[in-house]
């Protein structure tokens, strides 16, 4: 790989890692897997060497290879019925962690299934519109906007919940 070429690669890199990385967790719910799909994703972008008209193509090119391979590795009837116990530890680790309300928020995130928590992970942190999303998802306007009403919806609950809870103890 040629100088000018590294260069471009890692520049990408710098400005996608953090995305990409983020979207995979959001995924997967499982820090190996996401560990692998931004591997693969990244392995994708070597490959392929696609050419972007902008920013933004690129970042759509990310998300949507992201997704896709998110879905192909949950595909794998090895990867749906694999229970990691570090994964599981860590998991109870968090849970019994400070309490604090943007960790409460987080959990709630991460709970939520998967139609409703990648959604809100685009909507929110990567700041995408909804017609976005849409086109991302392959769903209607009309569907993505109902799973973010309904993952709203179901984060409100849990964090009723668990402030009654506090106040009950």
């Amino acid at each position: 790989m040629k100088a000018k070429e590294r260069e471009r690669v890692l520049e990408c890199y710098q400005r996608q890692k953090d995305m990409i990385y983020k979207l995979a967790w959001a995924y997967c719910r499982n820090k190996y897997q996401a560990d692998d799909v931004f591997q693969e994703v990244f392995f994708r972008y070597l490959k392929y060497h696609p050419k972007f008209k902008n920013s933004d193509h690129e970042k759509a090119w990310f998300i949507r290879t992201t997704i896709n391979v998110c879905k192909n590795l949950l595909k794998n009837k090895w990867n749906r019925d694999m229970v990691q116990l570090q994964e599981w530890d860590e998991e109870q680790a968090f849970r019994k962690g400070t309490g604090d309300a943007f960790e409460e928020l987080k959990e709630a995130v991460l709970d939520l299934p998967e139609k409703y928590r990648v959604p809100i992970h685009l909507y929110y942190y990567e700041e995408y519109s909804v017609r976005e999303i849409a086109q991302f998802l392959h769903r209607s306007e009309s569907t993505v906007q109902t799973q973010l009403q309904r993952g709203r919806e179901k984060i409100r609950q849990v964090l009723e919940r668990s402030e009654e809870n506090d106040i009950g103890a």
